[in-house]
């Protein structure tokens, strides 16, 4: 059977740009900071492998349900829909939501940052000025995907090779500047210098669990084939999309990673201030390969805020119509505006807190698990119900890797995520009422169940069990 082409769609390469583009954003050009502040080298490249092995589980979960279930639109919420319901798919796509917007708080702590090494009136990127040019650039970005995702794809393609370039010149220098002794000298974190400027002892796993939600946040985005699935010439060009930039990721990653730790002291890298590449390369070969960096940043966190604020463009049945109605570029106005104000709203509360970038980052990993945990259980209650016992195993595999990340590494940021569904369940709510009907019995347990979890999450936070701040 011929397969069935969107003319209108975007391509491979532009999927593939797409999607490489929702994924390196600021993350990478902060991680060798937060990598070793927490973990040692070797440690390190066992959660690399860790966190590589449970994407892998998560795009072959996805690979398989874009081919099996192509008629469910709107990409990982539709899934849970179809396996648990309109509230399970309201979950699942709420807390997509939330981590797109979260994210894009920390995109405009490091975006601002970054001009500031070109102009003083923005230095430190949390000041005043700062807020304001951020919230000129949520505005920008905003009416550009309203404009319609076409024209945004372009500008995304462009931004793409604009800002690898200066993550490859990053490689190349370290690999020219790489001393075998100064990698391995503190390969296992427990040297002397493990105590110095800001770096952490502890065993191995501590260590390991102490890098788990930055490198998750640099993985966030790999699943935008499938949210653009839709967007996409052929259904299968989403799928080879999606194997593609993991492969490219995971590999891209590690060197970035791993090659400066023989370049610099692990208590160098702890060390350097936001955007840490840039700082690295200072220290490595002086003033013009931070600017280089930071130029690449600028750019690449432009293009990755635009990625995100179009993968704001799924569909979510089970929201009110308000919240899905569409304008004559098929982009949901309402809910984009929507989120626009609430990014503007919390921009200012940027003004408060010097790890504003930390903070939102963390909740922005912590509440997508939930949108990743739904796909690992879809994807073996499909499996199972066709008894194909090697996707279920994925899904398991799946499943697992992102409950373990949210007990044992996200569970206090999980616990203020659940904050952020009370208005949520009042959208849901709303929406139920205009379909006629009452909530079911399952629907009201799982009311139920998230209030005990805010509920607990007050308590913690003001006993200062859970710090915010």
């Amino acid at each position: 059977m011929e397969e069935k082409v969107n003319k209108n769609g975007i391509g491979l390469v532009g999927l593939t740009a797409l999607i490489v583009s929702s994924s390196i954003g600021t993350g990478i050009f902060g991680i060798t900071s937060s990598i070793a502040q927490s973990a040692a080298p070797g440690p390190a490249i066992l959660s690399w492998l860790l966190v590589g092995f449970g994407f892998l589980m998560l795009v072959l979960s996805l690979n398989n349900l874009t081919e099996k279930r192509s008629d469910l639109k709107g990409g990982i919420f539709a899934y849970t829909g179809a396996g648990y319901g309109p509230l399970g798919e309201f979950i699942s796509g709420w807390a997509y939501w939330l981590s797109a917007w979260l994210g894009n708080l920390a995109f405009a702590a490091m975006l601002m940052s970054a001009i500031g090494t070109f102009i003083p009136v923005f230095k430190g990127g949390l000041n005043l000025p700062s807020i304001i040019v951020a919230i000129i650039f949520c505005w920008a970005l905003t009416f550009l995907v309203n404009n319609g995702v076409e024209s945004a794809s372009f500008v995304n393609t462009i931004g793409t090779f604009c800002k690898v370039v200066p993550l490859i010149m990053f490689v190349i220098i370290c690999i020219v500047s790489f001393k075998g002794w100064m990698f391995t000298a503190d390969f296992w974190g427990r040297v002397a210098n493990n105590l110095s400027k800001g770096t952490t002892t502890g065993g191995l796993w501590p260590q390991m669990k102490g890098t788990l939600m930055t490198l998750i946040w640099v993985f966030i985005g790999v699943e935008g084939a499938s949210v653009m699935g839709s967007c996409a010439k052929r259904l299968n060009e989403a799928q080879q999309a999606t194997m593609l930039v993991f492969v490219l990721l995971l590999v891209f990653y590690m060197m970035i990673l791993i090659l400066p730790c023989g370049s610099l002291t692990r208590a160098q890298l702890a060390s350097a201030a936001q955007p840490a590449l840039g700082n690295d390369l200072k220290m490595i070969v002086g003033d013009w390969g931070m600017m280089i960096i930071n130029i690449g940043l600028i750019i690449s966190t432009i293009v990755y805020w635009l990625s995100w604020t179009m993968l704001l463009i799924a569909e979510d049945g089970a929201a009110p119509k308000f919240w899905g109605k569409l304008n004559s570029k098929k982009a949901p106005t309402n809910a984009l505006f929507t989120t626009a104000i609430l990014q503007t709203i919390f921009l200012f509360s940027l003004l408060f807190t010097d790890k504003a970038y930390e903070f939102c980052y963390t909740l922005a990993s912590s509440v997508i698990l939930f949108s990743y945990l739904f796909v690992g259980l879809y994807q073996m209650k499909f499996s199972r119900e066709h008894k194909e016992w090697t996707q279920w195993i994925y899904g398991l595999l799946a499943a697992l890797f992102q409950f373990m990340c949210m007990i044992l590494a996200g569970w206090q940021s999980v616990l203020v995520v659940s904050l952020s569904y009370i208005p949520g369940l009042i959208v849901y709510y709303q929406g139920v009422r205009e379909q006629g009907r009452k909530l079911n019995k399952n629907e009201k347990i799982t009311f139920i169940f998230i209030a005990i979890l805010c509920v607990l999450s007050i308590v913690l936070i003001a006993n200062k069990k859970i710090n915010i701040m």
